[in-house]
């Protein structure tokens, strides 16, 4: 099926339509201008550059280590690379938590520098400051509740969030408010499905599941674990469309092999 090329670039208003029709909503991960190019091209609804850079791109263990300067890097290169996408970008671990004028200076520079279209942010009731102040300021923010990967210290684990009626209660309360504050919409991550089927009936605005189950409005997931270039990574919610860590090492290991036995280049493949 061939995607319609020409199709004007989607907008925090056409998710929302797609929400209220019904209409599933495709995310996933880019980092830079190639793969974004792919993506992008694929027909990709949203492309999130995700503060998960620190993982796959940079090898650190958690996302807190990635700075605003490597997210703007990142996200500039994506955003060259978006004909169609909506390009929504992490704002990194301690660029917004606890003081909202730092967070409208970390979001202008995102919008300013990189030319994206939102900002994403983690947290519910607690940021809801940094989060008015930046919508007052006419940037787009999208929220994420559930298992919040900055805040891995606090969880000591990667482990499903919102399963005690407490913590699904406050998940409950802080999609409305994230809501009635003006985000476009929420990402859900590693909850029960349950749960996130009750959220997504009773917030206006799209979610999108990562470990959220089927009911949520979209879903996202990291590109380097769904084309399977990390290789080992296979948590439960992760469907795997591709195995490119076989794929390529195969080839590298044969581009080796040539070079070693002196068949490549031939004499077709030099001037």
């Amino acid at each position: 099926m061939s995607v319609n090329k020409e199709v004007k670039r989607i907008t925090t208003h056409i998710l929302q339509e797609m929400k209220n029709r019904g209409e599933k909503i495709a995310m996933l991960t880019a980092y830079d201008y190639s793969m974004a190019a792919i993506v992008d091209n694929a027909g990709m609804d949203i492309i999130l550059v995700g503060d998960s850079a620190s993982n796959v791109m940079a090898g650190h263990e958690t996302t807190l280590p990635i700075t605003l300067d490597q997210m703007i890097y990142h996200a500039s290169s994506v955003v060259r690379a978006a004909k169609r996408a909506l390009v929504v970008v992490d704002l990194p671990f301690g660029s917004y938590q606890g003081n909202s004028k730092e967070a409208l200076n970390s979001a202008i520079r995102i919008m300013k520098e990189a030319g994206a279209h939102a900002v994403k942010m983690e947290g519910g009731i607690e940021i809801a400051e940094s989060v008015s102040r930046i919508l007052t300021a006419g940037i787009p923010v999208m929220g994420h509740l559930g298992l919040t990967p900055q805040s891995i210290y606090k969880f000591g684990t990667y482990t499903v969030r919102a399963k005690q009626e407490a913590e699904a209660q406050k998940l409950r309360e802080d999609a409305l408010k994230l809501q009635e504050l003006g985000c476009f919409g929420i990402v859900l991550e590693k909850i029960p499905a349950k749960l996130a089927k009750e959220v997504s009936e009773s917030v206006q605005i799209p979610t999108i599941g990562i470990g959220a189950g089927r009911h949520c409005d979209g879903q996202v997931l990291v590109i380097h674990d769904m084309l399977g270039i990390n290789d080992g990574f296979k948590p439960r919610f992760l469907r795997q469309y591709s195995n490119l860590f076989e794929q390529m090492n195969g080839a590298i290991k044969n581009y080796i092999g040539d070079v070693k036995s002196k068949s490549f280049p031939n004499e077709q493949e030099q001037y």
